[in-house]
C-alpha cells in the first residue's frame, strides 16, 4: 500500500474480478467434478486418458500421402529432428509430428486468430471473439493465402496440413490430449482438420503482440486528462543517442540515390516527415471524451488472449553476432533470446529439418525454433547461415477518431460509407450471436464497436474548434499494416534455405509483418544486419505518437518505405552488432520516422560494453562467453541511484540496517541476493512516489485508491483539494511500469534536488517530500517495511528470488479455476535472477508487483564454426502434454542459464537420438 493511499474498506471487486467471473467458474467446477469423478467410477480413467494422448516415437506408422519414408529422430529431450527425402515429405512429417506434441495448443491459437474461442470454451469468450472478428485476421489470412503467396509456399503448407490431418484421422478428443477429454464432459467440441489458412493466420497473432507504439499511444492520450505537454514529455524523454548506440553506425540514407547505403555518403537531405508530430487536430492533448473512450479500448486490448507477448507491452529481446576476427573458432558467434511472456508449453518448438540430400527436390537442412501449427523453421541455422530476431518496435499502427454521421463517416467534407460485414459466433452451450463490423474504405475497423460504452462515450467526444461538429458521435478505428494481405509466409521458407547475406536479404524483403530486427552470420565469415517489414510514412507533422482526426486526409498513411531504404549493416568495422530494441538508426542520419518509441537501450549497450571490454582486453570471445553475457543481471539504474541512496542519513535503524544492504553491492541481480532485493523495492517506491500516485487512474494499478492532486500539478495539494480515485489497470500493464523509458526519466532529474516530481504530499504517516532526498528517503522506509511484511523482519532471510518468482501456466484451462486443476496443468514457481531492461530480462511490472511477467523465452548461441558446438535451450520442453516427461524438463536448466548441446550433423543428431519414429508410405 502506498504510503499516501487508504484502501478502501468492503472495496468492490475491479475489471480483474470481473474479468476472473467471465472466465466460466461453473464449467470449470463442473470439470474438476467429472474429472475426479471420472477416476473414481473409471479406476484408471485419468492414467488411460493421458497415456492414450502421448505420443508415439518409436516403431513405425503409416502415413498415406508419403512419397517415401520418414525418419523422426527425438533426443533425450523430446525435441524431433526429421529427415525425408522430398520438400513436401518433409512439412507433411513436421505436421504430424507437432500435432503429436502440441495439437490442443495449436487447435486453440487458431481458434484465437480466427475469434472462434467461444466454440471451445462457451460464453466467456464472446467478447474476444468479437473483437478478433472484427480485425479479421482470418479473412486476411485467407487473402494472403488465395493471392499473395508463392505456388511452392502454397504447396508445404498443404503437406503440413495434410501430417496433422493425417495424425488426427480416427482420434477421438481424448486420443490426442488430457485438456479435450476434460472439454468432453461439459462441452460437444470435436477438433476439426487443419487447414493452410490456420498456419498463416498464426503470423497475424504474432503480429498483433509485436505491433509497435500502440499501448504508448493511448498511453500518452490517457495521460492528458491530468497532466499538461510539458509533464508528458518528462514521461516520454528522446532517445539518448549521444549515450546508447545505435543499431546501424556506419551507414546512411542517400538522398541523392533514395537508397539507405553503408559507409560514407551524401547527407540524409531534406525527409518526408518530421520527427516531432502533432496527433489530434494539431494538438499535443487529446479531446475531453476521447479520455474515456481510449481507456475502454485498452480494458478491450487487455482482455484479447496474448499469443507471443504481453499485449504489446515490455516486449523486448536481444540478439547479436561477433564477427570471426573477435571469436575462439574464427568464425561468427550469433546469440539470440526473444522476451516474451511465460507461457505453459513455451511459444517455440524446438525441431531439426533434413533434406537427406539437398537438391531441387528436396531443398532443406535447417534447424532452430518454430510454432507449433506453423511449417518451416522461425529463428535458427542452415547449413550455411545463421539468423536471430528482435522485435523492431517501429510503428505500424494508428488509431484514428472517426466521425460518424447516419450510415457512414465524414472525410474531407464528404460523407463515405462503411464497409460492412455480419459475422456469426457460435458459442459452446449457448445460442450464436451475430455482429456487425464497420471498416473504412482503406481497410480500417472500427473498434470502437465492439463494447456499447465506447459507444456513448464517442457521443459525448469534444474536440477542438476546427473539427466537425459532433453529429451522432465518433469513434475509434485501427489503421494497422497486418490487416494488408502479405508474403511473410514466404520470408519463413527463403529464410530456411538462403545459403548467403544476398539471398538472406531477398527474404527479408518479403519479411512484412510483424517488422523484426533481422540479424546474420555465414561460415563464410560474415556478418549483418537488415531491418525489414512494411513500414508507413505518414504526412509531415504527424508522427503517429498520438490518434490522428480521421476525416482529414492529410493524416493518412501516404505509403511505404522501399527496401533499398530500409537500414541494414554488413561486415561493419567494429566487427559485431547488436540489436536489443534500441534506436536502429541515428534521427539524422534518416529522413523517416520509424517510432517516437523506441527502447531506450539500455540492455543493448550493456551488451556492447560487455563485448568491447573483451576485446579491448585482448581476449577472444567463446561460446559460453556469450551464453554468459546473455546471463548478465547487472541494474543499470541501481548504478545511478544507490550512490545517492548512501549518502541520505537515515534516522531509523531499522531502515539503515536494510540501506547497509546497499553498501558494497556490485549492481547484479542474484536470485540469493537481499541488496537486490532492497534496492528494486526502493526503486518501485521512488516510482510511486514520484509519478505512479500523480498519472490518471486509468494507468494506475487497479483497485489502488488515492487522494491525488488536482489536475495538471505535481507537487503536493492541500488535503482540501485533493480528490479520491480508484486505478483501473491490471497490475502487469500498469504505469510506471519500471522499465528502461523510466531509468531515462530518472536520469534526466537526478541530479536537480528541487524538481516538481520529487515532491510527494504528507499522509497519516509521512511529511510531504519536497525534494528528492527526502522522496529517496522515504521510499527507502517504504521498501524496508513492504519486505519487512513480505519476506520478514530478518534481512538475512531475504533474497531477490523468494520476491522475484516465475510461474508457468497453461494458457487455458490452467489461468483460472479451482486449485486442484491448476494444479494439474500449472508448473513452478522458479526463483529467478535478472530484472527489468537487464540482458537477463526476468520482468516485472514496477507498479504492480515483483512477479515475473516476461522472460527470455527461449536462448541459443549458434557457432558458424561447428555447428554442433551450438547450444539451445527453451522455457518449458517439447511436449505440451501435461504429464509427459517433456512438459518442462528444460525449465530448471533454463533457470540456471544452462544451454543443452545443439546437434546438427547427421552424426551428432545420431549420438544425440533416443527414439527412432519411422513414418512410411
Amino acid at each position: 500500500m502506498p504510503p499516501n493511499t487508504t484502501a478502501s474498506s468492503g472495496q468492490k471487486p475491479g475489471k480483474s474480478g470481473r474479468k476472473k467471473g467471465r472466465k466460466a467458474r461453473l464449467f470449470l467446477i463442473v470439470l474438476v467434478l467429472a474429472l475426479f469423478g471420472g477416476v473414481a467410477y473409471g479406476g484408471y480413467w485419468g492414467v488411460s486418458t493421458v497415456r492414450a494422448s502421448f505420443p508415439q516415437t518409436k516403431g513405425s506408422l503409416t502415413l498415406d500421402g508419403l512419397s517415401g519414408p520418414v525418419d523422426v529422430k527425438r533426443d533425450g529431450n523430446g525435441i524431433p529432428q526429421i529427415y525425408a527425402s522430398s520438400d513436401e515429405d518433409l512439412f507433411m512429417a513436421q505436421g504430424y509430428v507437432q500435432a503429436q506434441d502440441r495439437f490442443y495448443e495449436m487447435d486453440v491459437r487458431r481458434h484465437m486468430t480466427s475469434g472462434r474461442l467461444s466454440e471451445m470454451f462457451g460464453s466467456s469468450q464472446v467478447k474476444n471473439d468479437e473483437f478478433l472478428r472484427t480485425m479479421g485476421w482470418d479473412r486476411v489470412a485467407k487473402e494472403e493465402y488465395d493471392k499473395k503467396l508463392s505456388a511452392s509456399t502454397k504447396k508445404y503448407l498443404q503437406a503440413y496440413a495434410k501430417g496433422v490431418n493425417a495424425y488426427l484421422k480416427g482420434k477421438d478428443g481424448e486420443d490426442i490430449s488430457l485438456e479435450y477429454a476434460a472439454l468432453g464432459f461439459t462441452n460437444d467440441y470435436k477438433p476439426q482438420e487443419w487447414t493452410p489458412v490456420d498456419s498463416v493466420a498464426w503470423l497475424k497473432a504474432m503480429a498483433w503482440d509485436l505491433r509497435g507504439n500502440m499501448q504508448e499511444e493511448i498511453d500518452r492520450s490517457l495521460m492528458t486528462s491530468r497532466l499538461g505537454p510539458k509533464q508528458i514529455a518528462d514521461l516520454y524523454p528522446e532517445y539518448p543517442y549521444s549515450r546508447n548506440k545505435t543499431i546501424t553506425q556506419e551507414g546512411q540514407y542517400d538522398s541523392v540515390t533514395g537508397s539507405y547505403v553503408q559507409g560514407s555518403s551524401t547527407t540524409a537531405g531534406s525527409g518526408t516527415q518530421s520527427t516531432a508530430g502533432t496527433g489530434l487536430a494539431g494538438n499535443t492533448t487529446a479531446p475531453d471524451g476521447l479520455q474515456s473512450q481510449l481507456s475502454k479500448l485498452y480494458n478491450v486490448l487487455d482482455n484479447v488472449p496474448t499469443a507471443v507477448g504481453v499485449n504489446g507491452n515490455g516486449i523486448g529481446s536481444n540478439s547479436w553476432v561477433v564477427a570471426g576476427e573477435h571469436t575462439i573458432t574464427n568464425k561468427p558467434l550469433l546469440a539470440n533470446d526473444p522476451h516474451l511472456s511465460a507461457s505453459l508449453p513455451s511459444v517455440w518448438y524446438q525441431m531439426g529439418l533434413h533434406c537427406t540430400s539437398v537438391s531441387s527436390k528436396c531443398q532443406y537442412d535447417v534447424s532452430g525454433y518454430t510454432f507449433a501449427g506453423m511449417p518451416g523453421v522461425v529463428i535458427g541455422h542452415n547449413q550455411d547461415i545463421a539468423w536471430g530476431m528482435t522485435n523492431s518496435g517501429v510503428d505500424v499502427t494508428d488509431l484514428y477518431l472517426e466521425k460518424i454521421t447516419g450510415e457512414g463517416y465524414e472525410y474531407d467534407g464528404k460523407v463515405l460509407p462503411f464497409t460492412t460485414r455480419k459475422e456469426t459466433i457460435k458459442v459452446a452451450g449457448g445460442a450464436d450471436k451475430t455482429i456487425v463490423v464497420r471498416e473504412t474504405d482503406d481497410g480500417m475497423p472500427l473498434l470502437s464497436d465492439r463494447d456499447d460504452e465506447l459507444v456513448k462515450v464517442g457521443k459525448k467526444a469534444t474536440v477542438d474548434s476546427g473539427a466537425p461538429d459532433r453529429g451522432d458521435g465518433y469513434a475509434i478505428a485501427l489503421r494497422w499494416t497486418a490487416l494488408d494481405p502479405g508474403n511473410s509466409m514466404d520470408a519463413v521458407f527463403q529464410l530456411d534455405k538462403a545459403s548467403n547475406w544476398s539471398e538472406f536479404r531477398t527474404a527479408a524483403a518479403s519479411f512484412d509483418v510483424p517488422s523484426q530486427n533481422l540479424i546474420y552470420a555465414d561460415t563464410d565469415n560474415h556478418i549483418g544486419y537488415q531491418l525489414p517489414g512494411k513500414i508507413p510514412t505518414r504526412s509531415k507533422g504527424d508522427d503517429g505518437s498520438l490518434p490522428s482526426p480521421g476525416w482529414d486526409s492529410k493524416y493518412r498513411w501516404t505509403g511505404y518505405i522501399k527496401q533499398s531504404e530500409l537500414p541494414y549493416e554488413y561486415d561493419p568495422k567494429r566487427g559485431y552488432i547488436v540489436t536489443a530494441n534500441q534506436a536502429v538508426v541515428d534521427k539524422d542520419k534518416y529522413p523517416y520516422t520509424l517510432t517516437t518509441d523506441w527502447g531506450y537501450g539500455t540492455r543493448s549497450q550493456r551488451i556492447s560494453d560487455l563485448i568491447e571490454a573483451k576485446i579491448k582486453g585482448g581476449g577472444k570471445i567463446s561460446t559460453d562467453d556469450m551464453r554468459q553475457m546473455q546471463l548478465d543481471d547487472s541494474s543499470e539504474i541501481a548504478k545511478l541511484i544507490v550512490p545517492k541512496l548512501l549518502k541520505i542519513d537515515v534516522a531509523d535503524k531499522n531502515v539503515r540496517d536494510a540501506q547497509k544492504l546497499l553498501e558494497g553491492w556490485d549492481y547484479t541481480q542474484d536470485a540469493d541476493s537481499a541488496a537486490a532485493a532492497y534496492f528494486n523495492a526502493t526503486w518501485r517506491n521512488i516510482l510511486k512516489l514520484a509519478f505512479g500516485n500523480k498519472l490518471p487512474k486509468e494507468l494506475r494499478v487497479e483497485g489502488q485508491c488515492l487522494n491525488v492532486a488536482p489536475v495538471d500539478s505535481t507537487g503536493p495539494a492541500d488535503e482540501n483539494q485533493t480528490v479520491r480515485e480508484c486505478g483501473q489497470r491490471e497490475a502487469d500493464q500498469a504505469q510506471p511500469d519500471g522499465g528502461d523509458r523510466w531509468f531515462e526519466v530518472v536520469r534526466k532529474i537526478i541530479d536537480d534536488q528541487n524538481n516538481d516530481w520529487w515532491k510527494a504530499p504528507k499522509t497519516r504517516l509521512d511529511k510531504a517530500a519536497d525534494n528528492r532526498d527526502e522522496l529517496f528517503a522515504r521510499a527507502m522506509k517504504d521498501a524496508r517495511w513492504e519486505l519487512t511484511a513480505k519476506l520478514g523482519k530478518d534481512m538475512d532471510t531475504w533474497s531477490w528470488g523468494r520476491l522475484h518468482r516465475l510461474f508457468l501456466k497453461n494458457q487455458t484451462l490452467g489461468t483460472e479455476g479451482p486449485g486442484v486443476l491448476q494444479y494439474m496443468l500449472n508448473r513452478g514457481p522458479w526463483k529467478l535472477s535478472g530484472g527489468e531492461a537487464t540482458v537477463n530480462a526476468t520482468g516485472w511490472n514496477a507498479a504492480g508487483g515483483y512477479g515475473v511477467v516476461w522472460v527470455p523465452s527461449m536462448r541459443m548461441v549458434v557457432n558458424l564454426d561447428d555447428f554442433d558446438k551450438s547450444r539451445w535451450i527453451n522455457l518449458s520442453g517439447a511436449s505440451g502434454h501435461a504429464f509427459s516427461a517433456h512438459y518442462t524438463d528444460q525449465t530448471d536448466k533454463w533457470a540456471k542459464g544452462e544451454l543443452l548441446p545443439w546437434s546438427f550433423s547427421d552424426k551428432a543428431v545420431d549420438k544425440s537420438t533416443s527414439d527412432t519414429l519411422v513414418l512410411k508410405p
